[in-house]
């Protein structure tokens, strides 16, 4: 079985099951370690890392305020 990684790019890798599965085990392995190896946040962690290896969110910064705003520039007014 074959897995797309971006929906948005079918014609972009694709993955066997195992190995999708084996890069998503590492990105969440990354995500517990960068939160200084605390417990408790699995499965956050899971899925977080796939979202990001299938291309459905940007990886995760290590600081908020490296996020972009979304948010449309408002004019000022003289």
């Amino acid at each position: 079985m074959q897995t797309r990684l971006s929906p948005a790019h079918p014609e972009k890798d694709t993955l066997s099951l195992s190995d999708l599965q084996e890069r998503i085990r590492n990105r969440a392995y990354d995500l517990y370690q960068k939160r200084g190896s605390n417990d408790g946040q699995a499965l956050d962690d899971w899925l977080q890392a796939k979202a990001e290896v299938l291309g459905v969110v940007a990886p995760k910064e290590q600081s908020p305020g490296a996020r972009v705003s979304r948010n449309k520039p408002t004019q000022q007014q003289a």
